[in-house]
């Protein structure tokens, strides 16, 4: 059934009164103020962040201009040979289902009881298509011009069996069991049409941390995203969505998206005097601020001259003074990507960075050429390795009744 937050809290609250219950049974003695006490902590806790609950249908699909959540997956699968386009259809239109239900903070089908006692936890669950697909389901008449591949940049160092991929999914979620139940539900839904390709884990701060909604810091201690376009811009829409016009028309109210995972030079980084790492950045770490002046919120004055009189206030190669609009005719993307560790590479250093992932209307005007020119002159990059990567097709939203991708599966 739908349960409604206010139904979410009861069943939570009478669960974790009885769990308080029993802990006071064992312990022989616990004060009952203190479980009552104890008992109104976790709820609130619980209904604060458990119980929001991200509508699935929708113009857009979810999980795009959604605020970040504290847990993510990023999955690719590759069809099964002989699958085609009806085993796809079949697919997404399981992993619709299973996807509007989780979201709800109901059971899907089959459901492994993983996240049974949770709530919806903000989770999204958003789809896309990678180039391959077109061929393996025989559409390639149908194949946007925007999904071309992209160009070979001087700084990648992709790992193919990492990057690409016939189907993609972004899972986000601000509880780590109620991310995974996503994922485990989806990759058992595919068993026999598709199969794994490549995984990759993030994280960010989790809701509640600081004491007012901030901009998120990135594995290098940096303000990451203060420059995003923004949903109150006159032209956001047109630098991240497919118009209702657009070409192909399955792709109305779509985006694409570009997947990274960039690897930080943590050790390197964190050698760095603070001032040089403003520098490379363009920004003060502390607030986020442009060493321009102002505040996080001020766009970088790139004209301004520094106190010397002589030199820039941001530096000729400073990540945002190439990666600006400004500096890219007006290119811009809106990045919503994770932060990830996996592990101590062979020398000792962290297998850590950034699970770079970027939404626009068309790759062509917003990445590539933002890309471009981090590539010929961004200081930061001499601390970032470009390992895995990829460029999807993410279509519209579904309405109810219909699955994610019917208009081009169908049409």
């Amino acid at each position: 059934m739908n349960d409604r937050p206010q139904d979410l809290s009861r069943r939570r609250l009478l669960g974790t009164a009885g769990a308080a219950g029993a802990a006071g049974l064992l312990v022989g003695g616990a004060s009952g103020a203190v479980t009552a006490h104890a008992t109104r902590d976790e709820a609130t806790a619980l209904t604060s962040v458990g119980a929001t609950a991200v509508p699935f249908h929708g113009t857009h699909q979810a999980g795009i201009t959604t605020p970040l959540q504290a847990r993510g997956h990023l999955v690719a699968f590759d069809l099964a040979a002989g699958s085609g386009r009806k085993g796809a259809a079949a697919l997404l239109r399981r992993w619709s289902a299973a996807a509007e239900a989780m979201t709800e903070g109901r059971a899907p089908v089959g459901d492994n009881q993983v996240a049974l006692d949770a709530g919806p936890s903000s989770l999204t669950v958003t789809f896309g298509f990678g180039r391959t697909f077109f061929t393996r389901t025989e559409l390639t008449g149908r194949l946007p011009e925007a999904l071309a591949p992209l160009p070979d940049f001087a700084s990648d160092a992709l790992d193919r069996r990492r990057s690409d991929g016939d189907l993609w999914i972004q899972i986000g979620a601000d509880d780590a069991l109620v991310a995974f139940h996503a994922l485990r539900v989806l990759q058992k839904e595919a068993a026999g049409t598709a199969s794994l390709r490549w995984q990759m884990n993030g994280f960010n701060r989790t809701p509640g941390t600081t004491a007012e909604p901030r901009t998120a810091r990135n594995l290098m201690g940096q303000v990451d995203g203060s420059n995003n376009p923004r949903p109150s811009d006159p032209d956001f829409d047109a630098r991240v969505f497919v118009p209702a016009a657009g070409s192909p028309q399955w792709m109305a109210g779509g985006s694409y998206v570009v997947v990274r995972r960039i690897r930080m030079l943590l050790d390197t980084w964190d050698n760095l005097p603070l001032e040089r790492q403003e520098k490379v950045i363009g920004r003060r770490k502390a607030d986020g601020a442009p060493l321009s002046g102002g505040t996080e919120a001020s766009r970088p004055d790139l004209d301004k001259i520094g106190p010397d009189g002589r030199a820039f206030a941001i530096a000729a190669d400073a990540h945002v003074r190439v990666a600006a609009p400004a500096s890219n005719s007006g290119a811009a993307m809106l990045r919503r990507g994770y932060s990830y560790h996996d592990g101590y590479r062979d020398d000792g250093a962290p297998d850590a960075g950034l699970l770079f992932v970027a939404w626009q209307a068309d790759p062509l005007k917003g990445f590539v050429p933002v890309q471009r020119k981090l590539d010929r002159g961004d200081g930061l990059s001499r601390f970032l390795r470009h390992e895995a990567g990829g460029l999807f097709a993410v279509p519209g939203g579904a309405a109810p009744g219909e699955y994610v991708g019917q208009r081009l599966l169908e049409s």
